[in-house]
């Protein structure tokens, strides 16, 4: 055993009994954090618009604060972009995670001095986590492969802007950078496919033990290999040991990345976003995560059935129940006040507070890390039509095929056409053109062939009617959702295909 391998277990044993304090009191960390917010962000813009001063509870937060996303809180975010100080949070944030919008196109997320550590320690947790909860830590003497965004970033209003996952590159601790691969200059290639060669080239004949990436980027790195060499990932990478997953549902996934390792291997799931990093997987035989509630984040919680009412519950911490659908709203030291980041949490237990990511409070697909949502799909499809004059839609939904063989996976859209178009390629190459301008992930992902380009499946004007009538559902205000993140309903629509 080596030297960092051996030291971690000590570390990791006193991270372990630090973070007890907070999970033991859970309560009471989120009411010191909620105290430590109001106070640090009293003479902020935000905080005098919203009378802070007179803030003495969740109650009186709720009266002064609604919950917004990025859209309603942009006002304040613009303020930020064009340099001014003490908006949001005291100062000026030291980052800008720049990720893909909706209607506010690309979004800018702060990232202030307070709160980097969230995102660092976050991951540094989940190792050390493991660590202590299975005594295995020799992967730490080997290489650790973290395929990332390009950590080369821009300035926006005299603020470093880049991906998350380029800015987190730059904060990985000292101990671990000699193990980190791939190189700095490999990461800052823009094309994936002549990345993918060169981080290959990095890595073939190193002794890898930790891989982490999003699960189709990693299977797309493994398949290349196997391509390459002919073997098994376990033959290529013996002591490959520890997989570290977050973005995207892993079930999917799993048994082509299995196969493709040839063996059983650990995994540890996170649950970071540009926002915030909020949970971690800290049991292995446990697939809920540890929600972080001392790490500068206060969270509420809004039941999934009350999100559109005009006054839903705002829940804390200590109000939640295991198995109800939450949208998670955060306030926190990068200046993020009731901000609603769109995904929806279960708790699966609250001794500890742990929870699964369920879904997107709004319909969408990420079945591959894209997060395409149903404005842009319709916004796509009503810009292409526009060129493709002769076009009638009835309906339309749109679904992700993930491959399970050699082929690459792609989106699926199921048309019903009441006049369909003269050139049904051309259609179909210029609503995949259309996507790609709205999503940046989803740009990224065909850019990078991992997804190919999507798939036009032509129905009849009648097969959607046909299909809520085999439901009984037909009629009402019973509607297919534009997008779904799995085949249900692409199944059932595939036998009434033209």
């Amino acid at each position: 055993m080596g030297l960092k391998a051996a030291l971690s277990k000590p570390f990791a044993a006193y991270i372990h009994q630090r973070n007890q304090a907070w999970i033991q009191q859970p309560a009471l960390a989120q009411q010191k954090i909620f105290k430590n917010l109001i106070q640090q962000s009293g003479q902020t813009v935000f905080g005098r618009d919203h009378h802070f001063k007179d803030i003495r509870s969740h109650s009186d937060y709720i009266q002064a604060v609604p919950v917004r996303d990025y859209e309603g809180l942009k006002p304040y975010f613009e303020k930020v972009k064009k340099g001014e100080s003490n908006v949001l949070w005291p100062g000026k944030p030291i980052y800008f995670a720049k990720t893909s919008g909706t209607t506010s196109g690309t979004k800018y997320i702060p990232i202030t001095r307070d709160s980097i550590s969230n995102h660092i320690n976050g991951a540094r947790d989940a190792l050390l986590a493991y660590v202590h909860q299975t005594g295995k830590s020799t992967f730490l003497d080997g290489k650790l492969i973290f395929l990332s965004g390009s950590p080369e970033l821009d300035e926006v209003g005299g603020v470093k802007t880049g991906r998350l996952s380029g800015i987190a590159n730059h904060h990985v601790p000292a101990y671990l950078r000699r193990n980190q691969l791939p190189s700095y200059q490999t990461n800052c290639i823009d094309d994936w496919e002549t990345k993918l060669d060169a981080i290959i080239a990095e890595t073939i004949n190193q002794r890898m033990t930790l891989i982490s990436g999003i699960p189709p980027w990693v299977q797309m790195y493994f398949d290349k290999i196997t391509a390459l060499t002919g073997k098994k990932i376990k033959d290529v990478f013996p002591d490959f040991s520890l997989f570290v997953y977050g973005g995207v549902n892993f079930e999917p996934y799993r048994a082509k990345l299995i196969e493709s390792i040839g063996k059983p291997i650990d995994s540890i799931e996170l649950f970071p976003a540009s926002e915030g990093f909020f949970a971690y997987q800290n049991e292995q035989d446990d697939p809920g995560m540890l929600l972080l509630l001392n790490s500068g984040i206060f969270y509420e919680f809004i039941p999934a059935s009350e999100y559109y009412d005009e006054n839903p519950q705002r829940l804390t911490i200590s109000e939640v129940e295991t198995g109800v659908n939450y949208a998670l709203v955060v306030s926190s030291n990068a200046g993020l006040w009731s901000y609603s980041i769109g995904d929806t949490v279960k708790f699966t237990s609250t001794n500890p507070y742990k929870v699964i990511v369920s879904g997107r409070i709004k319909h969408f697909i990420s079945a591959f890390g894209e997060h395409v949502i149903g404005e842009e799909v319709e916004k796509a499809l009503r810009n292409t039509m526009q060129k493709f004059t002769e076009v009638e839609v009835v309906e339309f939904t749109v679904a992700p095929y993930v491959s399970q063989t050699a082929g690459k996976s792609y989106h699926e859209w199921f048309i019903a056409f009441a006049r369909p178009p003269h050139d049904a390629t051309a259609f179909q190459l210029e609503l995949d053109s259309q996507l790609r301008q709205l999503n940046v992930y989803y740009d990224d992902l065909i850019a990078g062939n991992i997804l190919a380009p999507l798939k036009l499946t032509a129905l009849p004007p009648d097969a959607f009617q046909r299909y809520m009538k085999d439901l009984g559902k037909l009629g009402g205000q019973n509607k297919v959702p534009r997008l779904s993140n799995d085949r249900t309903i692409a199944d059932a629509l595939q036998r009434m295909k033209i």
